[in-house]
């Protein structure tokens, strides 16, 4: 639907994805740049880019922390998020892909799809976000478009639809020719805009024979484009273009452009095509969300009840930030809003319009835009905030669970409070953090999703908030299984304290649970069903008892870890005419899958990564020997522009002191990157050495 009297087609929200190192934040800093929003071009290496704002983002050279910007261009208004690439800060893209339209995926144009890009690409394919593909750093050396075409092709398996060619290669790619209009974008000199000609006389059979392909892949694709080809033999620029639209807006393919951003070569094409081909709040489906059990949905409309979701918190000293994705409907300055999941209102004190750190006062916010927010007190990352008379409950973005965990205590016993309110900020603002209290040691237990990311938040509690603290080694969250499980397991619940007592009986079969487990309710690696006949256990005690069996799997046998992989069926069980009751069966639930657990032969699981290490030719051997000695399994490697590109995968314990071990090995040329995969069985001496992860 493209209604072009609506100021909301010529918004677009985007986010840019990509491998860390990709160019991410470069492309970000561009676009600013050449939308006359920023006035200096941003360096990531110089530590002067609008996006990385946070200390440590400048100190490290890496995106921590997903920044949303504002920007203009060609009379369209460009909401854009620049999200961290690194695999520890995954749940701060799944967050901003859960408000976002459409992405740009960054890939490099020497390494092609790396692991982390593979990554980020599924988790846009989980949200349905459109999204066009820009090979970046066209420039360096060993630089191919059409091997990182093919790359993509075959690792992310779109349906790719070059619409550049380079004009060209390496050190001397100076522009591009634009297949969609056939003509030449040149960047000469250190230009910082392209310069419009011709295609060059060299290049001209070579694109001919391109826009020939491209033209084919649409016509295969896009019914009217098929029927302009088949009568006249070829596409106009025009339906060729409203095709690319169709697809990539139907997630039928992706058009791929090229450039390099650092040198400021194919931004202005890239931000055409974002407005060509990306859609608008109206080109999506209206959100849906529930009340009272009932689906609704909310249009993309300014007149529409307010409905909006909270995507990032930040937390500052001097008040809370909480940043929107409005859906529906309008925002004002002043206005009393309904937390759907706290269930009480809260004003909004102001409205502002962002640029990363920098934030500009807005009177109100409508259907499809993206703001921050000043004076809400409870919101959390995942609320929706609605009209108060016209209540509705968003999905929010899921949370991944944390996999490795550190204990930390303040260094002087007087600072204790303080640092459990600076634990509780980070939380607040990240929720893939978790803080607990070990119920043995009584120690302080930070989770998270890997050792960078409990690094950087430790790092934010000494320097934000001032504290000293000491910090534990890193431990990793285990799980348990069953290996082998027992058969009529019977448990007997009867408790008889005066007045009304406890009568529960269950039977119980406990197995493995394979993938392709049918029937029954299935959630979080278990399945629960009941094979009881003749109402031996009604229908009531029955969901009692799955609920107790789910307490039960908090804690497994082994070492006090969740419990994961099983199946149990309720195959029988007895009830008292008065003794019986919700309570009961719940207690028996709980306590028969406990001891159940206990008979049956338990797996410890341990979280497994794949790693990929980039390594000159000459430190392969050593290298592979290294990640032997650390239980890792080799399952490739591969030549790309003169380096060893080594796969494995690793049980995240071993990696650890990876990076310092990898760069003194190779003299400091060596990299790594590593994306958690699942779960394998631990060896033996694991078990008994595995800290409780609860």
């Amino acid at each position: 639907m493209r209604n072009h009297t609506n100021p909301l087609t010529t918004v677009r929200n985007l986010g840019i994805l990509a491998h860390v190192d990709a160019g991410k934040t470069t492309v970000t800093e561009r676009i600013l740049y050449t939308t006359g929003t920023t006035h200096k071009r941003g360096e990531v290496h110089d530590g002067t880019t609008v996006t990385d704002f946070d200390p440590q983002e400048r100190d490290r050279g890496i995106t921590i922390f997903a920044a949303a910007v504002s920007c203009s261009w060609g009379g369209h208004r460009i909401n854009l998020i620049d999200t961290p690439g690194h695999v520890d800060f995954a749940d701060e893209v799944e967050r901003s892909l859960r408000v976002l339209d459409g992405a740009v995926a960054v890939f490099d144009a020497v390494a092609g799809v790396e692991p982390q890009s593979e990554s980020v690409w599924r988790q846009a394919d989980r949200h349905g976000v459109p999204r066009i593909a820009f090979v970046n750093k066209m420039d360096r050396a060993g630089a191919d478009l059409d091997s990182a075409v093919a790359s993509i092709r075959e690792r992310l398996h779109p349906v790719p639809l070059v619409v550049q060619l380079p004009i060209g290669a390496e050190d001397g790619f100076t522009g591009v020719v634009d297949l969609v209009r056939m003509r030449a974008l040149v960047w000469a000199g250190g230009a910082e805009t392209a310069e419009e000609g011709p295609v060059p006389d060299a290049l001209r059979e070579e694109a001919a024979h391109r826009r020939r392909l491209l033209e084919e892949a649409v016509a295969e694709r896009h019914p009217a484009a098929l029927e302009e080809f088949c009568d006249r033999e070829a596409l106009t620029a025009v339906t060729l273009a409203d095709a690319l639209r169709d697809l990539t807006r139907g997630g039928d393919g992706v058009v791929v452009l090229c450039g390099s951003a650092y040198r400021n070569r194919g931004v202005e094409p890239l931000l055409d095509a974002v407005v060509s081909y990306l859609p608008s709040p109206l080109d999506v489906p209206p959100v849906q969300g529930t009340h009272d059990g009932t689906e609704q949905e909310r249009p993309a409309d300014p007149a529409a009840p307010m409905a909006a979701l909270a995507f990032k918190v930040n937390a500052t000293p001097t008040g809370r930030l909480t940043y929107l994705r409005v859906y529906s409907g309008t925002i004002e300055k002043g206005d009393t809003v309904w937390d759907a999941g706290t269930r009480r209102t809260e004003r909004v004190g102001r409205l502002l319009r962002v640029r990363a750190d920098r934030h500009d006062p807005l009177e109100r916010a409508v259907a499809g835009d993206i703001v921050a927010v000043v004076g809400l007190k409870s919101a959390r990352a995942g609320s929706t905030l609605c009209a108060p008379g016209a209540p509705l409950v968003l999905e929010p973005p899921g949370v991944a669970e944390p996999v490795v965990h550190v204990a930390v205590e303040a260094r002087r016993s007087t600072d204790t409070d303080r640092l459990a309110s600076a634990l509780a900020r980070l939380t607040e603002e990240d929720p893939s953090l978790a803080v607990r209290t070990d119920p043995e040691t009584g120690q302080t237990v930070l989770s998270g999703m890997g050792e960078l990311h409990l690094e950087v938040a430790m790092e934010r509690v000494r320097g934000e908030h001032g504290l000293e603290v000491a910090v534990g080694r890193p431990g990793v969250a285990y799980r348990e299984t069953v290996g082998e499980g027992v058969t009529g397991f019977v448990h007997r619940h009867v408790k008889q304290d005066g007045g009304a007592g406890q009568f529960a009986h269950v039977v119980l079969d406990v197995e493995p649970w394979e993938e392709d487990a049918e029937v029954g309710s299935r959630e979080g690696g278990f399945v629960f069903r009941s094979a009881v006949v003749g109402g031996r256990v009604p229908q009531e005690f029955v969901r009692a008892v799955e609920a107790g069996c789910r307490d039960a799997l908090a804690e497994g046998p082994l070492g006090g870890h969740p419990v994961t992989g099983l199946r149990v069926t309720l195959t029988d069980g007895q009830t008292h005419v008065r003794d019986s009751s919700d309570t009961a069966f719940r207690t028996a639930g709980r306590l028969g899958l406990r001891d159940a657990l206990r008979a049956s032969k338990m797996i410890l699981l341990e979280p497994v990564v794949e790693v990929t290490v980039t390594v000159p030719e000459d430190a392969v051997g050593g290298v592979l020997g290294d990640l032997a000695a650390r239980r890792g399994r080799v399952t490739g490697s591969d030549t790309r522009a003169g380096a060893a590109v080594v796969s494995a995968t690793v049980p995240l314990a071993e990696l650890f002191g990876y990076a310092t071990r990898l760069r003194s090995r190779t003299q400091g040329r060596g990299t790594f990157t590593a994306r958690p995969t699942g779960y394998a069985p631990a060896p033996t001496a694991a078990a008994v050495t595995a800290t409780p992860a609860r």
